[in-house]
């Protein structure tokens, strides 16, 4: 069986949202409110949501902290994974991630193409696992932020899913 089994103890996890942008604050960033109301709604615990701007050394900085904090399991970024010049999100965690969850992209890109077909090769969605911490970095629009978390994410960190979870990977991330 594959799926939420409601019978298992749900577990949540401490999520840190960053948006990345130029131009978007708290109020305005509708994909932040919805990426921490979907977070909240799962029963999960949005610990902080900023926002930064499209450089590379600030969104760094911020996600170099979090994945220092062990209060934080997860960071999820939304914004700066396109083609453009501006978009360096991807440029400033990868040289983070320890490993590369290379099936994240992949089933994102699945997802995304029913939603907006062949437009979703303007997307650079990756994830990876960085000092014990997961990190998902998802495109800016509200529809990669529901896509990203409603069909992906939400599910790999529900420790009910099965056959297996990020959750029930978590005690086990730092091994040597």
């Amino acid at each position: 069986m594959h799926g939420i089994n409601p019978e298992l103890d749900f577990k949540p996890v401490r999520i840190a949202v960053l948006i990345v942008s130029d131009t978007r604050t708290l109020e305005t960033d509708t994909s932040g409110q919805t990426l921490v109301g979907r977070i909240e709604q799962a029963g999960h615990v949005a610990v902080t949501r900023q926002i930064v701007r499209d450089d590379i050394e600030l969104i760094r900085d911020k996600v170099e902290a979090w994945i220092s904090d062990p209060e934080i399991d997860v960071v999820i970024t939304s914004g700066g994974t396109g083609l453009t010049g501006r978009d360096v999100t991807v440029e400033a965690i990868t040289p983070l991630f320890e490993k590369t969850i290379d099936g994240f992209s992949v089933i994102f890109h699945q997802v995304s193409f029913q939603s907006v077909g062949l437009s979703t090769l303007q997307s650079r969605a990756v994830a990876g696992l960085a000092k014990g911490t997961f990190i998902f970095c998802l495109p800016g629009s509200n529809g990669a932020v529901k896509d990203g978390w409603d069909k992906v994410i939400s599910y790999q960190l529900d420790s009910r899913h099965k056959p297996c979870n990020l959750v029930e990977l978590m005690p086990r991330l730092m091994e040597s």
